[in-house]
């Protein structure tokens, strides 16, 4: 029973408590609400303050922007009534200028009628005029035209002849003036002896009785020392000498050496002749190196095969004219290389091509065709530059000449080669010079008469004056020149003079 009272108070005090926090939540829920309506209320109030400040601003800057726009507009109307006014202007100018044009036009055309009408009169004047003179000269207009064009060709033609003898003359003046200094220093700079050296095919013997020792029994002695040095030894009448002859130079200085020894030694049988030459040529060979070897070192040309020194090495036995070809290879290029220095041109192909421009001569004696093409496919063959082999194909005009180089090289070639000194000619040969030089100059048409002079350096050439006239003569001076370049060796430079006279001859009776 009393729990079932508890039970009951403890339900009522329950029910009591819900409805004191039913009441209590009401209550504060209304204050909340009442509050939330207040903010609302306030911010709907500073909304409503906010929205009409925001209003009355746009309202201003749009009066403001109006105002600007109509006064922009109103600055672009006066501008545009301004470029109206100074349109209208230069139209109102126009217009008078093209007034006064017209005016102008109109005198014009009344001028052009007038000059026409004189033009008129003067083709007719002319006319009748030009009627006159051909009744009176009794020659048609085209027959005085081509007369007076015979006689202002004539006219112009001298002094087109003198025009160009004039301007010869300086160029020719100039160039060697320029063409003397640089030689002059080039010259100056290289130091080279002069040829004291010819071919030596001779042995001097002590006595007449060492020819019977060489030939020796049956001429097997002489026979033995043939075969094995490829030489032909000549025992004539001259005392106490022997000849050796054979077309290799080098060896020619093979047997030359061994019989040296051999007349020393005088121990002369087969055997010994064998070791001697064998000898001999081992000396050779290593002369051959070392020469090829001094020919590099002394012009400062580096890269170079061995075959290419060794051949350079034989020219040191071979001679051109009594000129070594060693030394002629060495001073060559010691002078290209100074004239390329002094014309701007490649120093280093200059030097190249001078120092090899001969090395052909070194095989022609066993090639078939001209040293410069020999020694241009030797050099082609090892790996020289083109730009060089063209510089030795060319420097005899074996092909034509495309570099400064080429032309550096051949003159350096005839600098060395027409030095005093430097070569000997037979007289043989200069008479066959001499005569070839006047017969190619005679074969042109108009000449009377060549004579060459000092030396051959010089043809004088007389021509039959109503055969050539004086530009004729300019003309066929430089064709003999180009004609002796083209079919002629010759050392230095040969002078093409062409006289030309007319002589006028009368008697008084």
């Amino acid at each position: 029973m009393n729990a079932w009272i508890w039970v009951f108070v403890w339900l009522i005090a329950l029910a009591v408590g819900v409805g004191i926090g039913y009441g209590l939540t009401r209550r504060a829920t209304a204050s909340m609400i009442r509050q939330a309506e207040e903010r609302a209320r306030q911010i709907l109030e500073e909304a409503s303050s906010e929205a009409q400040n925001i209003l009355l601003e746009a309202r201003n800057q749009a009066v403001q922007l109006r105002n600007e726009a109509q006064a922009e507009i109103e600055r672009w109307r006066n501008n545009l009534r301004r470029e109206e006014e100074r349109l209208q202007q230069r139209r109102e100018k126009l217009d008078q200028r093209q007034e006064a044009l017209d005016k102008r036009e109109q005198m014009l055309n009344k001028r052009q009628s007038a000059l026409d009408r004189q033009r008129n009169e003067l083709d007719r004047l002319q006319q009748e005029r030009m009627k006159a003179l051909q009744e009176v000269a009794q020659m048609t207009q085209e027959q005085a035209r081509e007369e007076l064009l015979r006689i202002v060709a004539e006219g112009a033609r001298q002094d087109m002849a003198r025009v160009i003898r004039e301007i010869e003359q300086e160029a020719r003046e100039e160039g060697e003036r320029r063409a003397r200094r640089i030689l002059a220093t080039v010259i100056q700079r290289i130091a080279s002896e002069q040829v004291a050296e010819l071919t030596v095919s001779s042995v001097d013997l002590p006595s007449d009785e060492m020819k019977g020792r060489i030939i020796g029994r049956g001429g097997r002695n002489i026979r033995t020392f043939e075969q094995a040095a490829g030489v032909d030894v000549v025992v004539d009448d001259t005392p106490e000498t022997i000849t050796i002859s054979c077309f290799d130079p080098v060896r020619r200085e093979i047997a030359r050496r061994a019989m040296e020894r051999l007349v020393t030694d005088g121990r002369i049988h087969p055997g010994r002749i064998e070791k001697v030459i064998a000898d001999a040529r081992k000396e050779v060979e290593q002369i051959i190196r070392e020469e090829g070897e001094r020919a590099v070192y002394e012009t400062g040309v580096t890269g170079l095969h061995p075959e290419l020194i060794k051949l350079l090495g034989k020219l040191r036995f071979r001679t051109s004219y009594g000129q070594n070809q060693h030394a002629h290879a060495i001073e060559t290029a010691k002078l290209a290389a100074m004239l390329a220095a002094e014309l701007g041109a490649n120093v280093e192909v200059a030097r190249l091509g001078g120092l090899l421009h001969d090395i052909g001569k070194a095989v022609d004696f066993e090639v078939e065709g001209t040293h410069a093409l020999i020694g241009a496919e030797i050099c082609r063959r090892y790996g020289v530059p083109e730009e060089v082999v063209h510089c030795i194909e060319s420097h005899h005009h074996e092909t034509d000449q495309r570099s400064l180089e080429a032309i550096i090289v051949e003159v350096a070639d005839a600098i060395s080669g027409a030095r005093p000194g430097a070569r000997r000619e037979s007289l043989e040969q200069y008479i066959k010079r001499i005569r070839a030089l006047e017969e190619l100059a005679s074969s042109f048409p108009g000449v009377a008469e060549s004579y060459a002079i000092q030396a051959g350096r010089e043809i004088r050439i007389i021509v039959k004056p109503e055969e050539v006239d004086d530009l004729g003569a300019i003309l066929l001076s430089r064709d003999i020149a180009r004609k002796i370049e083209e079919g002629m060796e010759y050392p230095g430079q040969i002078k093409v003079t062409v006289i030309r006279e007319t002589r006028a001859v009368d008697y008084a009776k």
